[in-house]
């Protein structure tokens, strides 16, 4: 073939050239207008005379532990951002795959190599069918060469879309590791405030029964008691000491959990001093549209990104069952040793197209992409996966703050209504008119209705995190994003 016709040929090949495979198109979003059967609530029940509202549509910021207005907390949280070794991982492997993807690119462009040999080499005649002897010479060679492959059916080109799409998955992990680092630390602040506030109440109202102790030991002294009722009150006072130590104890797992978040060790970690009462409750809270929760929660543009690059790899394996074609050169000269090695006589060149075609590899091609438009099968269905889950945990936040306004409303009359009780009693129990044991009994009552007073108002500001979380964190609406013009 004349070498003008080859390059023709050549020329109208890379003018032809496709990619094969399927040109990755983003899932749609779910038609979905709300995200629970009922109609949405404009408000929860007012509690403890907090009512949160729900804003459908507004953007939650990014820094969304703020909202709890409480410089200790922040102040957790941003230690944890800076130093949490699982933080650091996931920027590691985004700034891996970014590395893999500019080696990537190399592929696009022409590979220029040069070589150069010596070596002392002796022939062996008789292997061309003579009898001479053989002869001792040495050769040195100097070489350039020059190749570019020609992605006419587009595997190269699929392979780079796929490190692509590999940058994004590293790239929305990092936000999920981010958002789920903050929640994480929020969560354990407000558990820890909510324990310590249990053990002063605790502590309080153990205070109160030794109080009721002496009055009793008194009144035994004094004839007008029966000692078995000192007995029962040194009994419910064990009873709540023994309470100290559970809640102690889980104050201390909270204080080695935030060291394990901010990165640091537990002996050499101080935790923030939080108290339940200060942390303001968020009472304006954003809710994401469905068509727009698919477009801001990291993990489901994690899946997203896993599914593109899937759809990637179905490309390259459709290339590989097609010819492949490249151009290379090659130009350097030889000789005996390097005062000859410029010589015109050494010198030597070649130049041309090859192609390689594949023609029986016992079946494996087609079950290679076969296997990748399975694994795409598999992707596509952990994107469903990941809408749905995502669907679910803003419908269970949105019901749960509901609730919690209920619940919260009902423990703090309970609570109430327990501490008038409880006084009502004791000045009756002095004044004779009841039984000890209708005063043990309102102890118990009013300890129960303060505990859990103290976690329903735990309860209603995890929850209001687990809704932040729910919509995705607001990490599109950080100053840095808006400053590199990612788009979510």
């Amino acid at each position: 073939m004349p070498c003008g016709t080859g390059v023709a040929l050549i020329g109208a090949a890379l003018l032809s050239a496709c990619a094969l495979g399927p040109d990755f198109v983003r899932p749609a979003a779910p038609d979905a207008t709300g995200y629970t059967r009922e109609a949405p609530v404009p408000a929860t029940t007012t509690a403890d005379g907090l009512t949160q509202r729900f804003a459908p549509g507004a953007e939650l910021p990014a820094d969304w532990w703020r909202l709890f207005k409480s410089a200790p907390l922040d102040a957790a949280v941003r230690q944890a951002l800076t130093n949490s070794p699982t933080l650091q991982a996931a920027e590691a492997s985004l700034r891996q795959s970014q590395d893999n993807l500019r080696a990537g690119y190399g592929v696009f462009y022409p590979q220029l190599d040069a070589g150069f040999a010596g070596a002392r080499a002796r022939n062996a005649p008789v292997q061309q069918d003579s009898s001479m002897p053989g002869t001792l010479f040495s050769v040195v060679t100097l070489s350039g060469s020059i190749s570019y492959p020609l992605d006419v059916f587009g595997g190269e080109r699929r392979a780079v879309e796929g490190l692509g799409a590999q940058v994004d998955y590293q790239r929305f992990a990092g936000k999920a590791a981010y958002l789920t680092l903050s929640a994480n630390v929020v969560d354990t602040c407000i558990a820890r405030a909510a324990y310590a506030a249990q053990i002063r109440a605790t502590e309080q109202l153990i205070a109160l029964e030794i109080d009721q102790l002496r009055s009793t030991e008194a009144q035994v002294r004094a004839g007008t008691a029966s000692y078995a009722n000192v007995l029962s009150q040194r009994s419910l006072i064990a009873a709540n000491q023994a309470l100290l130590a559970p809640l102690q104890q889980k104050i201390s797992q909270a204080d080695h959990l935030l060291a394990l978040l901010q990165g640091e060790v537990p002996s050499r970690a101080v935790p923030p001093e939080i108290e339940l009462s200060a942390l303001a409750l968020p009472l304006d809270l954003p809710v994401s549209l469905p068509s727009e929760l698919v477009r801001q929660r990291p993990d489901i543009l994690s899946a997203e990104a896993q599914l593109h690059a899937a759809s990637a790899n179905i490309g390259v394996a459709t290339a590989a069952m097609f010819p492949s074609f490249s151009l290379s050169a090659t130009y350097g000269t030889a000789g005996s040793s390097l005062g000859n090695l410029l010589g015109a006589g050494g010198r030597f060149w070649s130049i041309g197209p090859s192609l390689t075609a594949p023609l029986f590899h016992g079946g494996s091609l087609q079950a290679q992409r076969q296997a990748a438009i399975d694994a795409y099968d598999v992707q596509q269905a952990n994107y469903r996966q990941a809408v749905l889950a995502a669907f679910d945990q803003v419908a269970d936040a949105l019901k749960a703050l509901e609730h919690d306004a209920q619940a919260l409303q009902a423990q703090l009359d309970a609570q109430r209504a327990a501490a008038e009780a409880l006084a009502l009693l004791q000045d009756n129990y002095r004044a004779g008119l009841v039984a000890y044991i209708d005063v043990l009994t309102a102890d118990v009552q009013y300890h129960q209705a303060t505990i859990g007073y103290l976690q329903a108002v735990a309860q209603r500001h995890q929850d209001t995190v687990a809704l932040f979380v729910a919509l995705g964190g607001g990490w599109w609406n950080a100053p840095e994003v808006a400053r590199e013009g990612k788009a979510p």
